[in-house]
């Protein structure tokens, strides 16, 4: 009922919109005899000399504008203008689109089948199928990863050898087919302030950076709220894809303010799924993604 009434209100506006625009033209087309007569120079000047004449505007222009008008009523009954009024001939987007994909998928789908069946490792030497999956990296993944795939905050490097959820072929596959989502919860209200700093002190000598040893120590202790992720040794565990803390690489930043925010309000970062790709794609885009930390 909602959205036979949204409908009728579309209808009508759309309706009396394209009616008042015929108005209008018929209003300034016809003559008034009240007015100055045809030909006659109108009592406006510009610039010192430029003068407006009454001539009205020509039929054939006229005409054009009306049968544009007709052309929107008969567009009106062939395509969804109207909410759900007129449509005859049954157009919607969604069905443009599924026709679309199609189309490129009878015309595409022998290409990437080619690859089909082969291992990724292979494929990643593979000139041509490096460039097939470069297009499809350019076309899903350079948003977040950059069209460099070496990342930036938030977003992982692709191109070194530091991976939250594994770097094997098996497990690329699977981040790209069903996504990644990685939480950090936030510590600041369990440490408090003097904790946060206490941690991120221990937190970056793990990585070699110099900190007070009485923070350090300090920081020791509370690490166990982030072992459980971690680990004892700070190294990471792929399994939930927490990051290893005693390399140098970070993927929000390494400097004290953003490993301060980190611990204090945590994080929330999330690979969306691509398996509407298909496998023949992910295999190629897999095989692309393995390159890039394994060519020398």
């Amino acid at each position: 009922m909602l959205s036979y009434t949204l409908g009728v209100v579309i209808a009508i506006v759309a309706c009396l919109n394209v009616l008042g625009c015929g108005w209008l033209i018929w209003w300034t087309a016809r003559s008034r005899p009240d007015e100055v007569t045809k030909g006659e120079v109108i009592d406006h000047v510009w610039d010192g000399d430029l003068q407006e004449r009454n001539n009205p505007m020509p039929r054939w222009w006229l005409i054009l504008f009306f049968l544009s008008i007709a052309f929107c009523f008969l567009y009106f009954l062939l395509y969804p203008a109207l909410g759900t009024f007129g449509n005859v001939l049954g157009w919607s987007k969604a069905g443009q689109y599924e026709q679309e994909m199609s189309a490129a998928m009878q015309k595409y789908a022998p290409i990437y089948a080619a690859f089909a069946g082969r291992e990724i490792v292979d494929l990643a030497k593979d000139p041509k199928a490096l460039a097939l999956g470069h297009s499809l990296f350019a076309n899903n993944c350079v948003g977040c990863h950059g069209s460099d795939a070496r990342g930036g905050p938030g977003f992982p490097n692709l191109t070194d050898d530091d991976w939250l959820h594994g770097g094997a072929p098996e497990a690329i596959m699977q981040t790209i087919t069903h996504g990644r989502e990685g939480i950090m919860p936030a510590l600041g209200p369990a440490l408090g302030e003097q904790g946060v700093n206490e941690v991120m002190a221990y937190v970056l000598s793990l990585s070699g950076r110099k900190e007070p040893a009485d923070k350090i120590e300090a920081g020791k202790a509370r690490f166990a709220l982030c072992a459980a992720c971690h680990g004892a040794d700070g190294k990471g565990n792929q399994a939930v894809g927490a990051p290893n803390l005693t390399d140098d690489i970070w993927l929000y930043g390494g400097t004290e303010a953003a490993v301060r925010k980190s611990i204090t309000d945590g994080r929330h970062g999330q690979m969306p799924a691509h398996e509407w790709l298909g496998t023949d794609k992910i295999r190629l885009l897999s095989a692309y993604v393995y390159s890039l930390s394994h060519t020398p």
